[in-house]
């Protein structure tokens, strides 16, 4: 048995849990349990960035102390996990003065004592929204974040800097190796291609004035406090126990897969290696990185287009896990993928309703009718009655869609194996084999619901409780089909 300890990117808390965070935690979640199956104590940790500007201009705006801001909304990110029925082992918070704070400034201690933060006078482009200076590449012709579609506030103070320029040759290295490995292959390119074309020392403190006294003090100078992505990506460590916990963090740290989007990629896999290597201490070992889901058309979701989908409205109306099968099968890893409600209902109806439901309903009767017993009881250690080689492989490659693919191609297969075998006909006339077709058809559901347990645990445990025998007993349908509007 071994240990596999996944992050889940670590959300500001000035807005609301969306769709994009409902993919990440699914996907975390069935990574996880994968690895749960497969025998290896695992952990999952999240947590809140709490120590940014825009959480305190948010406070601000609502007219509320910036800690009681903090305390509401971190409350309502750690709320969504258990509403999606994610099980978080550890959710650690940016504001945490005990078990945050001092492994950030012990980071901090160790990259400054290998001679890699140093204090300047800067002047720049900062965007609020990105909490990162801007270079006039990284803007619109007209001056504004294309991720925010803001203009960039010019800063101009003295600040500590990291020398990730020191690190360049040392980052190739790593991710050209796969020492460090960045999945899926097209943002491994792009890290590659930022990090050739040359890295710049970056900010990693800010006045504490201009952060109106919000974040982690550094060490030895009280006037300011540490850049924001210094102090988040650290959770990563302390929710493991560093500068805090030396037994727990040796027994979990390194992270073995990092989750995040792929808009703080160069976060991720450019500056957060390069700090570790800085202080001496051991990199993760692979960052998966999702795409954005969009609306038809590949249109952005937003309130004044109105195409937002709220993924706790879509799970209490349509039920957590046909929520969850179309953001694992339907959402590919290297490409933005789409989403409305006309494509959820088709999909719901044509896979779960109309494929897996009606197959399970169907079977189940045929089994009730010919008082069909099944003798063996079902568990995770069934043997697979064909080589099921294409799924690991998909799953060990975070490649969930595919995955769930090669678990519908079984679907197909069964459905096409009932209209051959003509079982209704074989029951008038009592045939002998209908036993051996049944038996072939309760076998073959029965390895569908392990497959199915790390992607959809729920339905994984229904489909085992139909069939595990003796008595075989047709039941409420799994996924009963959407009317039409």
């Amino acid at each position: 048995m071994g240990k596999f300890y996944i992050t889940i990117a670590i959300p500001y808390v000035n807005g609301k849990p969306h769709l994009g965070h409902a993919l990440e935690y699914f996907q975390a979640d069935t990574i996880r349990r994968f690895h749960q199956i497969n025998g290896d104590e695992t952990l999952l940790l999240s947590g809140a960035d709490e120590n940014a500007l825009k959480n305190v201009q948010a406070a601000e705006k609502e007219g509320i102390p910036t800690q009681e801001f903090l305390d509401r909304n971190s409350n309502v990110f750690r709320e969504a996990f258990v509403k999606l029925g994610v099980n978080l082992d550890v959710f650690q918070r940016g504001s945490d003065q005990q078990k945050h704070w001092p492994g950030v400034q012990k980071l901090w201690q160790l990259c400054f004592e290998n001679g890699d933060i140093y204090k300047k006078s800067y002047e720049g482009l900062y965007c609020v929204g990105c909490e990162s200076f801007k270079t006039p590449e990284e803007l619109t012709e007209d001056g504004l974040c294309k991720e925010h579609l803001k203009k960039p506030e010019l800063v101009k103070e003295e600040n500590y800097f990291f020398r990730l320029s020191k690190y360049q040759q040392q980052l190739i290295d790593l991710i050209e190796s796969n020492t460090l490995k960045i999945i899926p292959d097209n943002k491994r390119q792009e890290t590659l291609s930022f990090v050739k074309s040359g890295l710049e020392d970056f900010s990693v403190s800010r006045s504490k004035t201009r952060a109106k006294g919000v974040g982690v003090p550094v060490p030895n100078d009280p006037e300011q406090v540490m850049y924001v992505w210094f102090d988040a990506l650290t959770i990563y460590m302390t929710g493991v126990g560093f500068g805090t916990d030396e037994e727990k963090y040796q027994t979990w740290w390194p992270a073995d897969l990092h989750i995040i989007g792929k808009d703080i990629n160069r976060f991720h896999t450019v500056y957060w290696p390069a700090m570790l290597m800085s202080a001496k201490l051991a990199l993760p070992k692979q960052v998966l990185i999702h795409s954005f889901i969009n609306a038809p058309g590949g249109v952005k979701m937003s309130k004044s287009l109105g195409n937002v989908i709220d993924p706790f409205a879509m799970s209490q109306e349509y039920g957590l896990e046909a929520l969850r099968y179309y953001l694992l099968s339907q959402i590919p890893l290297s490409e933005d993928g789409e989403m409305s409600l006309d494509r959820f209902k088709e999909v719901y109806n044509a896979d779960l309703a109309n494929g897996l439901g009606n197959l399970v309903s169907r079977v189940a009767k045929l089994c009730e009718m010919t008082k069909y017993e099944q003798m063996a009881t079902t568990d995770r250690s069934t043997k697979h009655l064909m080589s099921i080689d294409p799924y690991l492989q998909a799953m060990k490659s975070y490649k969930l869609n595919e995955a769930c693919t090669f678990i519908w191609q079984k679907i197909a297969v069964l459905d096409k194996y009932i209209v051959e075998a003509k079982p209704w006909d074989l029951i008038k006339t009592e045939d002998p084999r209908l036993r051996s077709i049944l038996s072939h058809l309760v076998n073959e559901l029965q390895e569908i619901g392990i497959l199915l347990a790390p992607i959809l645990p729920e339905t994984s445990s229904k489909i085992e409780q139909v069939f595990k025998g003796p008595g075989i007993k047709s039941g409420v349908s799994l996924f009963p089909r959407l009317k039409k509007d």
